[in-house]
Parts: C-alpha cells; sequence; structure tokens
C-alpha cells in the first residue's frame, strides 16, 4: 500500500467510508457561517473556514485513519480526542489534507503525560504551544524556516500552529477566561510554528538530535512563552554570542521564572557561520549554555524581588537541568545578526515532546 506522510493506519475503500459523528449544520452562506461559529465561540476571532464534510473526509483520507480514531486522552480531565474532531479544527484553521499529518502528530506529542497539557494551556503563565517542524514534509508543504521563521513566513505554519489552537479551545475548552486563565498571553497562542531551515544549516535538524532517524519527518512540541529577541552584530566568536543569549535567559529566570527547563534558541544564518567557522556543533553551544545560564537568588533583589531572597542569596540555579534541555532551533532570514530565546513556561513542569510523523503502532507493510 502507498501512503502518503503522516498515514498510521488504514480505513475501508472510499465505497464504505465511515459516517462522520460531528453535529451538523445547514447554513445559508459564508457570512452566515462565519457568524455563526463567532457566535458559539469555536474560532479564535478570525474568520474560519467552514468544516464540510468532504473537507473532513479528505483530511482523513489524507492519514488514512477512521474518524474515530483515538488519538488519545487527555490526562487530566480524561478527555477522549478522536481524529476526526482534529480533522474538523484542522479545516477550519485552513488546514489541506496534506497539512493534517503534522496536526496529528503535533497533539499527540502534546497528550504525552510529561507535556503536562491541561497545566500549560489552563496557567496564568500565558504560555502558547510551540511547534518545530522537520525532515522532508518542510519541503513538501513549502515551509520556510527563513524570512519572518516565527511567523508569519507561510501558508503551512501559520494554518498548522492556529490548528492547534483551535483544537485547544474546541476540544479542552481552553478559551480566555473558560480553561485557560491566562493573565496576558502572548501572540503565539494564535500560532506557533516554525520549520528548522535544515538545508542551510551545518548542524543536525533538532528531531535527528532528539532520537528521530535521519530523513524522517517529525514535531518537538513545547510549552513556550513569546520569543525574546536581540541583536548581536558586533562580534564572531560563538562564546560572546551565546553571552547574548544567556543574557535573555537570565533575564528571563529573574523576571518570570527561575526555575530549569526546556529553552529553545532561534539560531539565524548569519550567527550560523560563526559557529560553523569556529567549529562548533549544538552539542558545543548546548554544553557553553548550560555551564554559564546561571543565577543567583540575591540578584531577584535587583529587580524589585528582595523580599524573597531572604537568606538565600548565595543559593545558584540553573536555566537548564542537563545539557540535552536545551532546544537549538536553526531558522531565520540570511541577514543580521539577530536571534533569540524562547523561553519555556514556569520551568521544568512540563517537558518538550518529540514525536515522528506518521509513526505508526501495528501497521501493516
Amino acid at each position: 500500500m502507498n501512503r502518503r506522510p503522516g498515514n498510521v493506519a488504514s480505513i475501508p475503500s472510499a465505497k464504505h467510508k465511515p459516517a462522520l459523528h460531528s453535529k451538523r449544520y445547514a447554513l445559508d452562506d459564508m457570512i452566515a457561517a462565519q457568524e455563526f461559529f463567532h457566535s458559539r465561540g469555536w474560532t479564535d476571532g478570525l474568520p474560519v473556514m467552514p468544516p464540510t464534510p468532504e473537507a473532513v473526509q479528505d483530511c482523513l483520507e489524507w492519514v488514512l485513519m477512521p474518524p474515530d480514531h483515538l488519538v488519545g486522552i487527555e490526562p487530566v480531565r480524561q478527555r477522549p480526542i478522536t481524529v476526526e474532531k482534529l480533522a474538523v479544527n484542522a479545516v477550519m484553521a485552513g488546514c489541506l489534507p496534506m497539512h493534517f499529518p503534522v496536526v496529528v502528530a503535533a497533539f499527540t506529542a502534546m497528550l504525552q503525560e510529561t507535556f503536562l497539557l491541561h497545566g500549560a494551556t489552563a496557567s496564568t503563565g500565558g504560555c502558547a504551544i510551540l511547534i518545530v517542524v522537520n525532515g522532508p514534509i518542510r519541503t513538501e508543504l513549502g515551509m520556510s524556516g527563513t524570512f519572518n521563521a516565527l511567523g508569519p513566513s507561510d501558508r503551512a505554519t501559520t494554518v498548522i500552529g492556529r490548528a492547534i489552537r483551535l483544537i485547544l479551545c474546541n476540544l479542552l475548552d481552553a478559551r480566555p477566561g473558560d480553561v485557560d486563565r491566562s493573565t496576558l498571553g502572548h501572540p503565539g497562542k494564535i500560532s506557533y510554528c516554525v520549520a528548522e531551515d535544515e538545508e542551510h544549516s551545518p548542524w543536525l535538524p533538532l528531531a535527528e538530535e532528539r532520537g528521530i532517524p535521519p530523513q524522517a519527518s517529525a514535531v518537538t512540541v513545547m510549552a513556550a512563552g513569546a520569543p525574546r529577541q536581540f541583536m548581536n552584530e558586533w562580534t564572531m566568536q560563538p562564546e560572546e554570542i551565546l553571552d547574548t543569549y544567556i543574557a535573555e535567559i537570565r533575564a528571563n529566570m529573574r523576571h518570570y521564572s527561575i526555575w530549569p527547563g526546556n529553552y529553545a534558541i532561534v539560531v539565524p544564518p548569519q550567527l550560523r557561520a560563526h559557529f560553523e567557522r569556529a567549529g562548533w556543533s549544538k552539542a558545543d553551544v548546548r554544553k557553553y549554555v548550560y555551564r554559564n545560564a546561571r543565577i543567583r537568588r540575591a540578584e531577584w533583589a535587583e529587580c524589585g524581588k528582595g523580599s524573597v531572597v531572604g537568606e538565600r542569596g548565595d543559593r545558584e540555579y540553573t536555566a537548564l537541568r542537563d545539557e540535552n534541555d536545551l532546544l537549538v532551533i536553526a531558522a531565520g532570514g540570511p541577514a543580521g545578526g539577530f536571534g533569540a530565546v524562547i523561553p519555556p513556561w514556569y520551568g521544568n513542569k512540563s517537558r518538550a515532546v518529540t514525536m515522528a510523523i506518521g509513526a505508526c503502532v501495528d501497521c501493516e507493510v
């Protein structure tokens, strides 16, 4: 059987398509559909594509899954998530069938207990779900890891990230003021998806570093704060470039959360060239950041938090529990000494998860 990217199961032939289970509504036109969905609270405030039965079936056929296929169960509230419900929201977000395997893989990764999905989506801390895409599927979908890598960059990354947000709202009630209790939030909650720029990077792709076989497509999901952008065009030394990243990490530890977790750093081509010239790998980058991204509790007194220092001012805190906690992402436009740090949601409560797209269990070969 020929398989499209992301196929994980088989469904009956087109003559015997399983019936969809979602409730259906008859609406007169596109404008009426928009107002209906907005009135039900089923959107993110932006227009949506009406999820017609044909569009939903097309997504299911692309991944060869029946509508009632159980993607997983939300660990805290034990809410079952079927692939049909994912497809409905993916269509609403603007996904084509070819985008759907990435959505399925990303949400499957988010359902893993170590990700702590309920905590990340219910917190007042305002994180969003960052999705990093690796492998051949990036080029198949026309994803761009160069200009505007963190958005807006291309159709695929935008609609995939948006699909995850609509799924959270409509399947897990993670709407503002409902389950989502975020004080401020950030724009990544609308869409937060990036494709790694593997073609122009001297480094191993993120997914391969995290155990995915070479040439396989994969997603990494992380409960993440907003990107903290900086510029350093005044050095070619890897240590000095990383000191700028570390300054942003330390600022996050001082101003947001002192606890260690999965930090991500985004390294565009101009900065990557300096690391390549010096022979630095991603492992070298992680090692340097792990050793140096630390603060002492006394530093909290410098930013209005002196009351919590007490007699523990000399206590040292690390940004990373170990070197592998740092996600190094090669992405960004070709010019400018810019970079970004993406901090975790409240330390190590949620762990980044990497999953192959189309990984299947008990599939027929």
